[in-house]
């Protein structure tokens, strides 16, 4: 017989979405059902943020040990890939114990640990408990997504949900998609010892900004990682014990072997067997189709995270998740607002980006300013000896912040100073003029803000009127 719960919100998927809206309904006096199929913090815990940051991390450890001559210390690392593993997988046990049932049931959280599917408009079966509630939250998330690359589905090949549990060190691993999965995954196993081509069948980092992602693409090929871009892989093979990939570039073929395959090739949205039509909520190839305030063609039913889109970036989830609470359990009619979004591509150097890009904003400005700061004209990063990149700020002619991007040594920290500025509608002002300590990082942002200046402040102009005040004493 199954078991039946009347709740105030369910919601399907404990990923970073899903756990946000749960914990702050539960916490705010809702009653709350949770519905996991899989494993407790989906795959920003378990296959994505998490253990690619943490691989990252080691990789930059063997990356210095094998750099540092410069600095007067010689060595060279010993990479033991199975301990390397082992710390992946210990990062994630650290983190776990946040997302876990214990957790969200100490918060009063109903977790049921089964499939879910959509029976009527206000009603959703999970294993075998029948969830009537008044709002559902839809956080089912997103899988890799496979290309239709012949030979694919005879041959062993790893995603991101597999890639961080390969035993041993891959010799070459080929790398099919160069976004930032893709590169972020071909610098750690670099900086690990392996060879490693990476496979695109457009340019890498595609939606950031060309001009910077130039100087990366400068940087990762000087490490001795292949990109072939613009190269279309025709097919797949076991090949000696490993894998051959059969390319096309410019009506050329080629070939390329290595020991493993990664495939990177974006995201496809997990839509599938939730009974979404006897719900009445509408989806496609891209996701469920939500509005501004995240609300499906069924009222009752919100959809956001990786599932609803449009940014696959956990921190959107979390946001999402705010909207989400002000909806359901406020009543407010709060709006998505996507005006600021920072994302970054975690490779060294990094690369962040908010806002308008120089093409974007000249399709919607037209005038703008554009703004440069280089990291080798700061004295933190000459110190460091990470002076690659630089700051590239985009305004409107009165200074008005459009958008940022970022190449260089912690630009994912160095974004969010732009991130506020833009969400905050604030002029160019507002960052020259603020009093940074020295030496940091951050007078790379100080600097670009203050050269939007420099033509009015150093002018034959600006000249003359001080030589005539001088003239007063």
């Amino acid at each position: 017989m199954s078991a039946r719960i009347e709740t105030d919100i369910c919601v399907i998927g404990a990923g970073s979405a899903g756990l946000s809206v749960a914990a702050g309904a539960s916490q705010m006096g809702a009653r709350t059902v949770l519905v996991e199929r899989a494993k407790m913090g989906g795959d920003c815990l378990n296959y994505g943020c998490v253990p690619s940051k943490a691989l990252l991390a080691a990789g930059r450890r063997a990356r210095i040990a094998n750099h540092s001559a410069g600095f007067g210390i010689d060595g060279h690392a010993t990479v033991d890939f199975a301990r390397v593993q082992a710390h992946v997988a210990g990062v994630i046990a650290a983190i776990a114990p946040h997302d876990s049932v214990e957790r969200f049931e100490g918060l009063g959280v109903t977790v049921i640990q089964a499939d879910a599917r959509f029976t009527g408009p206000d009603e959703l079966v999970a294993g075998d408990t029948v969830i009537r509630a008044k709002r559902f939250v839809i956080a089912t998330g997103s899988r890799p997504a496979v290309p239709p690359v012949p030979g694919l589905d005879n041959l062993p090949y790893l995603t991101n949900e597999t890639i961080f549990g390969v035993p041993e060190k891959p010799a070459h691993l080929l790398i099919l998609g160069g976004g930032p999965i893709g590169l972020e995954m071909a610098q750690a196993h670099r900086n690990l010892g392996c060879e490693v081509t990476v496979i695109e069948m457009a340019s890498i980092a595609g939606k950031d900004d060309p001009e910077l992602v130039e100087l990366l693409r400068s940087g990762l090929a000087a490490e001795g990682i292949r990109l072939l871009e613009h190269t279309k892989a025709l097919g797949v093979a076991a090949k000696g014990g490993g894998v051959c990939v059969m390319t096309e570039k410019d009506g050329v073929a080629g070939e390329v072997a290595g020991s493993h395959l990664l495939v990177a090739t974006g995201r496809a949205p997990n839509v599938e067997g939730l009974g979404l039509e006897a719900a009445g909520v509408r989806y496609g190839r891209k996701g469920i189709d939500v509005d501004a305030r995240l609300r499906t063609g069924n009222k009752r039913i919100f959809a956001i995270g990786d599932v609803a889109g449009p940014y696959q970036f956990t921190h959107m989830a979390g946001y999402q998740a705010g909207i989400v609470i002000r909806n359901a359990l406020f009543r407010l009619p709060a709006k998505v607002d996507y005006s600021a979004v920072p994302w970054v591509t975690f490779t060294e150097p990094e690369l962040a980006q908010v806002g308008l890009s120089e093409v974007a904003a000249r399709e919607t400005h037209g005038e703008i300013r554009l703004l440069r700061w280089g990291f080798h004209e700061n004295d933190r990063a000459q110190a460091e000896r990470e002076t690659e990149g630089y700051a590239k700020i985009v305004t409107l002619p009165n200074g008005r912040i459009l958008g940022a991007t970022i190449l260089g040594p912690q630009a994912g920290e160095l974004i969010a100073l732009w991130a506020l500025a833009i969400s905050q509608k604030m002029k160019i002002g507002a960052i020259a003029s603020l009093i940074l300590p020295y030496p940091t990082l951050g007078e790379v942002s100080k600097r670009a803000a203050g050269s939007f200046y420099t033509p009015k402040l150093f002018s034959e102009r600006t000249r003359k009127i001080v030589r005539f005040l001088l003239k007063f004493g």
